[in-house]
């Protein structure tokens, strides 16, 4: 008998992506199709894509092996989407998955079995026992952070510091830590500086303390030696705007860029914010 006709592709989707995990990850309905949402969710995730498979492909050359950190990967979205994007097609590469809550981890391990994805493990650790866990590599290539709220952004970058990456990329979300440190320190701003007007309203405090709070974040990495580059995610959905923070290692420390980090904190009153952003 003649085989039935292989189903038609779904537009949108690419040819060679897993149906299966695209509905696991509830970017497909579980009839297969995509409605509004689910298409506006896959636009995102190739948009994330686009920047990161040159990275990884830089990290790939010559058969080299190489492992990827997700910190604070939640349900592991992004892992599974790198890993059925460029991982499945290739022999080597290893996505190690980082989240706090267990229930989550175990889903993940369970899903990237039924997939077979063989390369990818799950850790349920807090950011200090990752840094040390014997489970992880003592040196880690990339290290990803995709809309790790407030300060979990920082505990990525401390954490991609102490691994020693060559590659870091940040989706922050949610800063809210300066802003707070504006707001307590408002009145005492006034009489110091006439930069304090650019907080002095709680929504230009929130918004101005979230600017600084990336800048600072830029300054850092570049002081201990990464090139960085910034640009702007389109259409994502959890603030008015998603800065994709790029960082790659140079391997020469940048102490004009802490200089600038010193100074900005000076300048802002925020001199008790330097153990965050200058170490």
């Amino acid at each position: 008998m003649p085989k039935p006709p292989a189903a038609p592709p779904i537009p949108d989707i690419r040819p060679d992506q897993s149906i299966e995990l695209l509905q696991a990850l509830h970017i497909l309905t579980r009839d297969g199709k995509l409605n509004q949402d689910s298409r506006r969710k896959l636009k995102q995730v190739y948009h994330l894509f686009n920047f990161i498979a040159p990275l990884l492909d830089e990290l790939a050359a010559n058969g080299r092996d190489y492992t990827v950190a997700d910190h604070g990967a939640g349900k592991s979205y992004l892992g599974f989407i790198l890993y059925d994007l460029f991982l499945k097609h290739r022999e080597n590469g290893h996505i190690h998955g980082i989240e706090t809550r267990h229930e989550l981890v175990e889903k993940s391990r369970q899903l990237a079995q039924s997939m077979g994805f063989t390369r990818m493990d799950f850790h349920h650790l807090s950011v200090e026992a990752s840094i040390s866990s014997a489970a992880l590599p003592a040196t880690v290539d990339m290290v990803t952070a995709l809309h790790a709220c407030d300060t979990a952004t920082d505990d990525a970058i401390r954490f991609a510091l102490a691994k020693r990456a060559r590659m870091i990329v940040l989706v922050p979300c949610c800063q809210a830590e300066v802003a707070a440190y504006l707001r307590r320190h408002k009145n005492e701003s006034f009489g110091k500086t006439p930069l304090s007007e650019l907080w002095r309203h709680p929504i230009h405090t929130r918004e101005f303390g979230s600017h600084v709070t990336n800048v600072l974040r830029c300054l850092l990495l570049q002081a201990k030696g990464y090139q960085v580059s910034v640009t702007e995610l389109v259409g994502w959905e959890h603030s008015l705007k998603n800065e994709l923070i790029i960082a790659k290692q140079t391997g020469t420390p940048n102490r004009a860029a802490q200089n600038r980090a010193e100074a900005i904190l000076e300048a802002l009153n925020l001199e008790g914010m330097a153990p965050r952003f200058i170490y």
